[in-house]
């Protein structure tokens, strides 16, 4: 064909601006200039752009999650929820909130149809108390001038690692 000769020299006028601003230099010195781009080498996903979006303000992800396994996570983060709180009220009022959350949720489940426990104050007031009290005998064992740390609480005092969720071991997320 004839026209082959003039489309390969053919330069559209955004290839022309393009080319004139290199020339200029109005490239040079952007930021990131240089680094690769974030999440080249990842697996595609369908919702990528969410995901980014949830990094980039810092959002956790369980926002994600439906209602009763956000639930099921809450009350299994409960004890951790309330070990740093000052009083019984407090930790109480806490339990029962998630409690009205729960009922709220089995009048009317919606998502998945999952077994999610009722939160029961008087075991998690227990296990509070148990918390407090070997915490206030770690810091009277330090002495007056001395801190306070790993050292000083009980092998046995530890709290396991919790354990991650069989979807996160599956996909090897978190």
């Amino acid at each position: 064909m004839r026209d082959e000769g003039y489309w390969e020299r053919y330069e559209s006028v955004v290839e022309q601006r393009i080319r004139d601003a290199q020339d200029e230099g109005k490239f040079d010195g952007l930021r990131g200039a240089g680094r690769p781009l974030p999440g080249l080498n990842r697996p595609y996903e369908e919702n990528w752009w969410l995901r980014s979006y949830l990094e980039r303000e810092g959002i956790p992800n369980d926002v994600l999650l439906p209602t009763p396994l956000r639930l099921r996570r809450e009350i299994d983060r409960l004890a951790e929820t309330v070990r740093d709180m000052e009083t019984e009220r407090e930790v109480r009022d806490t339990v029962a909130a998630l409690a009205a959350r729960v009922a709220a949720w089995l009048r009317f489940p919606d998502g998945p149809q999952v077994a999610v426990p009722m939160p029961r104050s008087d075991e998690i007031v227990a296990r509070w108390r148990e918390e407090r009290a070997r915490g206030r005998g770690a810091r009277e064992r330090a002495g007056p001038g001395e801190p306070v740390g790993e050292r000083a609480v009980e092998p046995a005092a530890r709290v396991p690692a919790p354990r991650r969720s069989w979807w996160r071991r599956l996909l090897g997320r978190g």
